[in-house]
């Protein structure tokens, strides 16, 4: 991204601040009127003739860097490990973990170890009131899968 006095074009095709097209105007006028509105003069490609800069606050540049590079990154499947005999305090701490991983762009694989073989049902009850709770900020993958010693389910960022 190229901001400002670094654009070497002679004429470039502008965006104003709410993104109203302002038509094809020099550099030179492009960056006087930045200036005047106390914004950057940001050139969004280079690949086309006259290239196209939008007038754009700071906040708003920084911003959509950080946004790009949450894009870039790939998401992860983090672990969340519970037991069907789990306190209620302790389900809220793995609850607003979870939700933290969701907002934060990470899957979040919720898996219930069973220890005796009567647990089944109690962990498929527990992993169905979290996948409730945490609707909001992920969706489900699968569905809730139980095999041998375990029950699990992941969840998706929205």
């Amino acid at each position: 991204m190229i901001k400002n006095e670094k654009i070497k074009a002679a004429e470039v095709k502008l965006t104003g601040l709410q993104g109203e097209e302002l038509g094809i105007v020099p550099t030179a006028e492009a960056l006087a009127m930045a200036k005047k509105l106390k914004v950057d003069l940001v050139c969004t490609s280079l690949h086309e003739s006259p290239p196209p800069c939008r007038l754009a606050g700071a906040g708003a540049v920084r911003q959509e860097k950080e946004q790009a590079k949450k894009q870039e990154r790939p998401a992860k499947v983090k672990e969340l490990r519970l037991t069907p005999h789990i306190e209620e305090h302790d389900l809220e701490v793995k609850k607003s973990q979870a939700e933290r991983l969701l907002r934060g762009g990470d899957a979040v694989l919720l898996k219930v170890v069973l220890t005796g073989s009567k647990e089944g049902a109690q962990a498929k009850a527990l992993l169905e009131e979290l996948t409730k709770a945490l609707a909001p900020y992920g969706k489900r993958q699968t569905g809730i899968q139980q095999s041998g010693k375990q029950a699990m389910v992941q969840l998706d960022p929205l």
